[in-house]
């Protein structure tokens, strides 16, 4: 059996080819509305920030929310990853941890494990040679395919799984291969190094400087979360699950918050993680043809007529998330809806294109 794409995926395959805008609205409203309806989902949200200055559009197929859950938190998946990446940079930046460490001796002791260990860096820029998703997964997903496939793989098994892995392919650092397994392990590994829990590390480095009060790891007990749907956007689906992914996918925010973490990557000098925003924003590597996909510590970045964008999209079993911001234009966008990923998405295409022309 072979897993199937995993629930929070990368960037949409055509993504090195910037398509051009679905709208030529030049107001702010006017594209966030069409793009709204172009997502065709229950619920959705295009928040967007031009120099401080938010836009935010809520619609959706669906009957509009009561009025307590105006700024719900909704699920972005592998968009967590951006957040993952900003807690590396700024424990690097405090001294804690330098990105060399082998992430086998951090979890395990073992320091004896060959000349080319995998690193914490090797792991955040998807280099350490791992497939997405831990070769027992399906197995182990397949009694909750449906309704919570990673919420029955612990913490336990992701660490266990990756000591026990050995490389088919070339030495860490050298193949680019998207991995959500390989971004779980370095939250363990991270985890382990300095001895703290990865929601206190997270919260205590990233969350509480940024004043991030609305993004938690979990659902919350006040009837603030979105509800995820199915393929079918009317079928509701559990909360997700993210059990030893935590690190790699496990993250629910509201929309404000998620542009006040964009904002900070647009001014990092304005912000207390400022060397760490600034950090996050520097290529690390590049690859295909012409080397024209490039990659940061946390983002994707393509290039526009004015420079650089920097994107991450995610999606669980019923929701989807993409995240970017421009420094050249002080943009920064945020885009959110609650129906599961399904071939031909319009979702991400939208806020690709917007982020692209704005």
């Amino acid at each position: 059996m072979t897993a199937p794409h995993p629930p929070w995926p990368g960037p949409p395959a055509d993504a090195g080819d910037p398509p051009r805008p679905a709208v030529a609205d030049p107001e702010p409203l006017g594209r966030l509305v069409a793009a709204v309806e172009a997502s065709d989902a229950p619920d959705a949200v295009f928040a967007l920030s031009r120099h401080g200055h938010r836009t935010v559009h809520r619609s959706g197929t669906a009957d509009p929310p009561p009025a307590e859950r105006e700024h719900p938190r909704y699920e972005i998946g592998s968009a967590t990853k951006t957040f993952t990446g900003l807690l590396l940079a700024q424990l690097i930046q405090r001294g804690a941890l330098t990105g060399g460490e082998s992430a086998a001796a951090c979890l395990h002791g073992d320091r004896r494990r060959g000349p080319h260990p995998v690193t914490l860096a090797h792991l955040i820029t998807h280099t350490a040679g791992l497939p997405a998703l831990p070769r027992d997964f399906p197995l182990r997903a397949l009694p909750a395919w449906g309704t919570n496939p990673y919420g029955g793989y612990p913490a336990e098994r992701v660490v266990d799984a990756f000591l026990r892995h050995r490389p088919r392919h070339r030495r860490p650092g050298t193949r680019w291969h998207y991995s959500n397994f390989g971004v779980a392990v370095l939250g363990h590994a991270v985890t382990a190094a300095t001895g703290t829990s990865w929601e206190d590390l997270l919260t205590g480095q990233v969350l509480g400087p940024l004043g991030l009060t609305g993004t938690t790891l979990r659902p919350g007990q006040d009837g603030g979360d979105a509800t995820g749907h199915a393929k079918d956007g009317r079928t509701p689906v559990p909360a997700f699950d993210a059990g030893g992914f935590q690190s790699a996918g496990a993250l629910r925010a509201t929309p404000h918050d998620l542009l006040t973490f964009l904002e900070a990557h647009l001014d990092p000098g304005g912000s207390p993680l400022a060397d760490a925003l600034a950090a996050v924003r520097t290529p690390v590597l590049r690859r295909g043809l012409g080397h024209r996909h490039v990659h940061t510590v946390a983002w994707f970045r393509h290039p526009t007529d004015g420079g650089p964008m920097y994107f991450h999209s995610g999606a669980t079993l019923g929701q989807q998330a993409f995240l970017g911001f421009r420094p050249d234009t002080g943009t920064a966008l945020a885009a959110l809806c609650t129906r599961r990923f399904r071939a031909r998405d319009p979702f991400i295409a939208a806020a690709y294109a917007l982020l692209y022309e704005s």
